[in-house]
């Protein structure tokens, strides 16, 4: 048994309603749909993020316009032979719905400016602009609203295409026109496109924003002017939460706060630098190293390291944005269905640990982490070579404890500042999951 005893750590009680002080630009305070909307979304902890659209056509990742400087009048052709034969919205959800996700993720317009549903802002869309002519958007939303998924768009607020847009930090090499650009054009296109996104497509459950950082220079600030965008959004769908990806400390009228590629309160891929707030968390990462589809990546992770990464990202009080790319013909590549069968066949055993917790009282430890759900503390083992875990759970006393998967019970033994767990056995496995029941 190990002699270390770790100090005892103060639980960390994470509130949807106390929050708004935390956030920049001003104070927001969340009507009772969106209160009500924060906690499904919080139960829910595992998401599925798509991106998808006519980037994918040329297998080299969503900014490949932009990486490889691509001429935005020529770049627009790839409409025009967009045709996903295999695309079929109801076999995504249910491989989606079998993984144990709740809700997905979409991105409806990324930063090409190639819109993935009809509107009537451009003819640059599926319908009208390729000889596919259906909307994705639509059979999306039919699907998840069938299969009771939460709905959840991206929507860029930067554009590659359109010359209106004022040019950024990214783009600038694609034979844009230095004239003509025109904010207050470009807004009110947005506002019209995000209109129709929450006015035709039943519920929506967020807004999922991204590329507020194209201008984000303290030498040259832009206003992006958010609090109409998202004003209209509370206006048009009371209980649609508004989630904003700029790596920044969340501003007021946000309802949720995004950490890309890392769990809450790390900054290894060096996005996520900003404090965590005490809005509902989410963390979004790939399964191999591309969000659009790159037919040269193979660098996919196991299925037992995002399974692990689901429970350090519940074990944080967040939830789990998993991103899959596509394939051209509208098929999911096989090693993202290979991967999200086996986190759904964990999920059915383990997952009463993850659905409807919170970041347990244990902080999270280099062994792993804990959720919680009332008196019932969930413990994460992922890595650890013994069969004496000690816990620091202060006065707290033990009335049961069992693995999770197969029920067997688990012996404990008090000592100063909380308890020992003692397994049967040195754990195996991604996650070995101890129930404990606490009086």
């Amino acid at each position: 048994m190990r002699k270390t005893l770790f100090a005892l750590t103060a639980a960390l009680t994470l509130t949807t309603t106390a929050w708004a002080q935390t956030a920049t630009g001003g104070s927001y305070a969340p009507s009772e749909a969106i209160k009500q909307a924060q906690q499904e979304f919080q139960d829910s902890k595992f998401g599925i993020f798509i991106h998808w659209g006519i980037y994918s056509m040329l297998g080299d990742g969503e900014w490949v316009m932009n990486n490889k400087k691509l001429n935005y009048e020529e770049y627009t052709h790839l409409a025009g032979g967009f045709c996903p034969s295999k695309f079929d919205a109801r076999a995504w959800v249910r491989a989606f719905k079998d993984a144990g996700a709740r809700y997905v993720t979409f991105t409806s317009r990324h930063h090409d400016g190639f819109s993935m549903f009809k509107t009537a802002t451009s003819p640059y869309n599926v319908v009208d602009g390729t000889p596919f002519k259906r909307d994705v958007v639509a059979e999306l939303a039919q699907a998840c609203h069938s299969e009771g998924l939460g709905l959840h768009l991206y929507y860029s607020h930067l554009d590659w295409h359109r010359t209106d847009y004022p040019l950024g930090r990214t783009g600038r090499k694609l034979g844009r026109p230095t004239q003509g650009q025109d904010y207050d054009s470009y807004l009110k296109f947005m506002k019209q496109q995000l209109t129709e996104l929450l006015t035709g497509y039943g519920k929506i459950d967020c807004i999922w924003f991204d590329g507020w950082w194209d201008h984000d220079s303290d030498a040259s600030p832009f206003d992006w002017r958010l609090p109409e965008q998202y004003a209209l959004i509370h206006k048009l769908q009371p209980g649609c939460l508004v989630a904003n990806n700029h790596h920044q400390s969340p501003f007021a009228g946000e309802d949720i706060q995004i950490f890309e590629r890392d769990v809450p309160g790390e900054n290894k891929a060096g996005l996520s630098g900003q404090a965590v707030s005490l809005l509902p968390l989410e963390t979004c990462q790939t399964m191999n190293e591309s969000w659009g589809y790159d037919i040269a990546d193979s660098n996919y992770k196991s299925a037992d390291e995002l399974i692990q990464l689901l429970a350090s990202t519940a074990g944080r009080n967040a939830n789990l944005l998993l991103n899959i790319g596509p394939r051209p013909d509208g098929e999911l590549p096989q090693e993202s269905l290979d991967r999200l069968k086996a986190i759904g066949q964990w999920l059915r055993v383990n997952g009463e640990s993850i659905y409807g917790t919170r970041g347990g009282m244990v902080s999270p430890r280099h062994w792993g982490v804990t959720t919680q759900r009332g008196d019932t503390l969930y413990v994460h083992i992922l890595d650890w070579a013994d069969t004496a875990l000690p816990l620091p759970i202060g006065n707290r006393k033990v009335k049961s404890a069992t693995l999770l998967a197969g029920g067997a019970a688990v012996k404990t033994s008090a000592i100063p500042g909380g308890v020992v767990v003692l397994l049967p056995q040195v754990p195996t496995g991604p996650d070995t999951v101890v129930k404990l029941v606490l009086k």
